[in-house]
């Protein structure tokens, strides 16, 4: 099948290459005439785990192209999918400019029918936008499908080749069949293509983001309390995760979720409801709870340091946010790099795949190390912040000798107590028991 997709984001890029790997003809469209022409020759713009063995692949047998010409992309396609930003307003409400600009533009393109997919995250009722667009702008009969997207970044690839669920909002026959024919192939093990009205759709992917991100949250309340309470989170957390209604995944306690998707979806939901003049009051305390959690370490840290921060050396590990991502967007790091520096207190910070991101963003603010050993060198104390493989089992004599102090906060419960106790740490970590030997 001939397809198109307008966005070469990260959803656009996965939806396109991953669309690619079964056989379809994928033509990506992007207005940054750089970023088409360094994919043109390979080269991938955002660091996704087996996402650059499927690109180069359908790339190297022309299943997968790039262009900045949308008139062409879509000439032959059957679908096209609108794979656009969606970012928050001042007043927290999705941006839908770019994702209705797009279909007016394709609108005056169509010669023949279209199904139109949005794949970007959008708040409810924006496939009746879109279908308005077209109405006013083409006497063509173009279909608009909700599609949103479920991927966990660090795991996308496999989130998309098999999908537990695929969610399509339609009311439309004609675009049913061929969104069942489309993926068809990435359910042959029988996870469901659940279809729906597209406002029910739309939805779903609110809902969903919105009530893991109510999951860690209230971990971190429970994590918080048990602090107070000489309980150990760990311990809660195993607990309550064998409960098969409740189950175990997104019951770590952190420093916050951040990324691309959580921060964004609770907000626009909460705004959408109260644009119907209701009071999403759960989503407005997620909201209010993750960003004081957020630096929750740097709360600890001036407990400790009673004297205060300024003048000191921290290492942090971790700038992205979450492991096996360069994705900074929310990252919790960037908060507590902000306080620290406004504490007077001096950064040097690593991570495998963010460094340059946060360079971007960050400049010189901070120092980067090449090596996670490197960043600990004099440093005061470590702060973990992202739980990256690498920083699980590391070289406890090299750390040792490199820090200054046997002094660690960890957000991310890394690291067995016993163990730190053994080795003389003083070490903080999320809802359980400060080991200060």
């Amino acid at each position: 099948m001939k397809i198109a997709v307008v966005g070469t984001g990260y959803v656009g890029l996965v939806t396109g290459t991953c669309l690619a790997e079964t056989g379809n003809d994928v033509i990506c469209v992007d207005i940054n005439a750089e970023k088409v022409a360094k994919m043109k020759q390979g080269e991938i713009p955002i660091y996704e785990p087996g996402l650059d063995l499927l690109f180069q692949r359908n790339i190297a047998q022309k299943r997968l192209t790039f262009t900045t010409e949308l008139a062409g992309a879509i000439e032959e396609a059957r679908i096209i999918f609108l794979a656009l930003p969606t970012p928050p307003g001042g007043d927290g409400s999705a941006d839908l400019s770019y994702v209705l600009g797009a279909a007016k533009n394709i609108a005056q393109l169509v010669k023949d029918y279209k199904v139109v997919v949005t794949k970007s995250t959008v708040p409810v009722g924006t496939a009746d936008k879109v279908k308005a667009v077209f109405e006013a702008h083409t006497q063509v009969v173009v279909d608009v499908v909700s599609n949103p997207e479920f991927l966990r970044e660090g795991v996308a690839v496999d989130d998309f080749m098999k999908p537990d669920r695929v969610v399509v909002g339609t009311r439309s026959d004609r675009a049913r069949k061929l969104m069942e024919e489309l993926y068809a192939p990435y359910v042959r093990s029988g996870n469901p293509v659940i279809f729906m009205d597209e406002r029910s759709s739309e939805l779903t992917k609110y809902a969903a983001n919105s009530f893991l991100a109510t999951k860690i949250t209230f971990m971190n309340e429970i994590a918080n309390l048990c602090e107070l309470v000489n309980a150990d989170v760990d311990m809660v957390r195993r607990g309550i995760g064998s409960d098969a209604r409740i189950g175990k995944r997104f019951l770590f306690p952190g420093v916050g979720y951040g990324g691309s998707c959580f921060p964004k979806d609770v907000q626009a939901l909460a705004k959408s409801a109260s644009e119907y003049d209701y009071n999403f009051k759960i989503l407005n305390s997620v909201m209010e709870v993750n960003e004081r959690q957020k630096t929750v370490i740097v709360d600890k840290m001036k407990k400790y340091y009673k004297e205060g921060l300024g003048g000191k050396k921290f290492a942090l590990w971790g700038l992205a946010f979450k492991p096996d991502t360069d994705d900074i967007r929310e990252a919790p790091a960037l908060y507590i790099i902000d306080e620290l520096v406004k504490e007077g207190a001096q950064v040097v910070a690593y991570d495998p795949e963010a460094i340059e991101n946060v360079r971007r963003a960050k400049g010189d603010m901070i120092g980067y190390a090449e090596d996670p050993y490197d960043a600990l060198a004099g440093a005061d104390a470590l702060i973990i912040v992202t739980e990256w493989p690498l920083f699980r089992t590391p070289d406890f004599d090299r750390m040792e000798n490199a820090l200054k102090a046997r002094v660690i906060f960890d957000g991310r419960n890394l690291y067995d107590l016993q163990r730190m106790i053994d080795r003389g740490y003083y070490y903080n970590s999320i809802g359980r028991q400060t080991i200060t030997s």
